[in-house]
């Protein structure tokens, strides 16, 4: 397993990590049409357009991408950070694949030079952050409106 940086031919392959992990994983804790606008917007195209502003990565196995996780800065903030798009494929989860992309995300320079990190969490995702050392933002364990619990670290 190796971590390397996003490079623009992973696209498709990662669009598609997104979109079957939500299928898989995050339907348990949504609503199915929630997640059928959510797959429809994780497109090559959209995994392009995130990686021009954040510092993307793959977790690699046998030349498949099995996860990925980005960081970057939260609303042009030199000081805060927030991470995104952080994906297991689900036959791939609970063997630390995870935990090795925050371990890389939390090297980056995104995460060296901030202060607070946060995370727009899926429900799905909560009790990774949890074990991950993140804890509620403002003490709100609920859904925001845009379906999200919002989680930080401060260093």
């Amino acid at each position: 397993m190796d971590i390397r940086r996003f490079q623009e031919q992973d696209a498709k392959e990662v669009s598609d990590l997104i979109r079957k992990t939500i299928r898989i994983s995050n339907t348990k804790d949504y609503p199915a049409e929630l997640m059928d606008q959510l797959i429809e917007i994780e497109t090559p195209e959209h995994v392009l357009q995130r990686t021009t502003w954040t510092h993307f990565y793959v977790v690699v196995d046998n030349g498949q991408i099995i996860g990925c996780g980005a960081i970057g800065p939260y609303w042009g903030k030199e000081d805060e950070s927030s991470l995104f798009t952080i994906f297991v494929l689900p036959e791939y989860q609970g063997k630390g694949v995870g935990r090795a992309i925050i371990d890389t995300l939390e090297k980056d320079e995104y995460f060296l030079r901030a202060k607070r990190i946060e995370i727009p969490a899926s429900i799905t995702g909560v009790p990774f952050y949890l074990k991950m050392g993140y804890h509620y933002k403002d003490g709100i364990t609920e859904p925001d409106e845009e379906y999200l619990i919002r989680m930080e670290k401060n260093r």
